[in-house]
């Protein structure tokens, strides 16, 4: 099989398209820059559409993933990548087989989010440009027959974003966090590459296309926020104390600009329970194999295997 993957030069494409050619498939990378594997095909989703001449399958994880504030002038940017890259990049594959990486900040924040299921509403309340582009980007895949994955804060090695900004957050020996303890579901990096492989019926033997739809992806188990902060900390040599902020105020703290890079979609996501329910996923013979405590021994030089 040979599939094209999108964005392969990013935390997410690059892992998908290494772990595609481990399995034995021919991979095309399609993007502006160079993967980390397979061969290059250019393609700036913001401007033409891509060249999917000769292969079987698209598994697209090209997004701009920023987390802008509502009217922001950059929200365009990400429109033009999310939103018009994904009419661009269904529009070549036409009847090809097409996995569209999406993500859980889809999810309207508005209403209850313990166990969230595919059917939970994604028309409104997002918090960010990102989270609107993406849930529209969606739409149009669904719409197109795709099979669609929401997975919910990726992490792995190579992580641009959840652990370089929970480091830079640690002042003084202290790191402040918005409320009390609560659970969340978090996505190994490989769980989503393995995911994207078994959607399209590759990876392994007797694996089958998944259906059309949306599918939630996360690892197995659910986290304790702090007990996971703690754990990444340690695992990168921080020693730091714990302090909880009261939500509101961390809210006023976001919405003024008091402090650098907190925004109120951070201050959501951090402060409230996020579960999803994986049984849709879990139905199509997919399951889980990583979790933070193999990863976070893959970061440290170990040789975690997968449970």
């Amino acid at each position: 099989m040979r599939i094209a993957v999108t964005g392969a030069s990013g935390f997410c494409g690059s892992h998908v398209a290494r772990a595609a050619v481990a399995h034995g498939l021919d991979v095309v990378c399609h993007g502006r820059r160079p993967g980390p594997v397979g061969r290059h095909v250019h393609w700036d989703a913001a401007t033409a559409d891509p060249d999917l001449t000769g292969v079987d399958a698209v598994v697209h994880c090209a997004a701009a993933v920023a987390d802008l504030p509502p009217g922001s002038a950059a929200e365009a940017g990400q429109y033009a990548v999310n939103v018009t890259g994904t009419e661009r990049l269904l529009r070549a594959a036409g009847d090809l087989p097409v996995v569209w990486v999406s993500s859980a900040s889809v999810y309207d924040p508005r209403i209850g989010r313990e166990s969230v299921q595919e059917h939970h509403p994604t028309a409104g309340g997002h918090l960010n440009a990102y989270g609107r582009t993406k849930a529209a980007g969606e739409r149009l895949a669904l719409a197109a027959g795709a099979v669609v994955l929401r997975p919910r804060a990726v992490y792995g090695p190579g992580d641009p974003h959840l652990v370089p900004r929970l480091l830079e957050r640690v002042r003084y020996g202290r790191l402040l966090l918005p409320g009390g303890d609560v659970r969340l579901s978090l996505t190994a990096v490989h769980n989503l590459a393995d995911a994207c492989l078994a959607a399209v019926g590759a990876g392994r033997p007797g694996r089958r296309p998944w259906a059309p739809g949306a599918y939630n992806i996360a690892d197995a188990r659910h986290y304790r926020r702090d007990e996971t902060v703690r754990a990444v900390l340690a695992a990168h040599g921080v020693r730091a104390r714990l302090h909880h902020v009261p939500v509101p105020l961390a809210r006023l703290a976001a919405r003024t600009g008091r402090v650098p890079g907190l925004t109120p979609y951070a201050v959501d996501q951090l402060s409230r329970s996020v579960t999803l329910d994986l049984a849709r996923a879990r139905t199509q013979g997919w399951r889980p194999l990583w979790d933070l405590d193999t990863v976070l021994l893959l970061d440290n030089g170990g040789r975690p295997h997968p449970r």
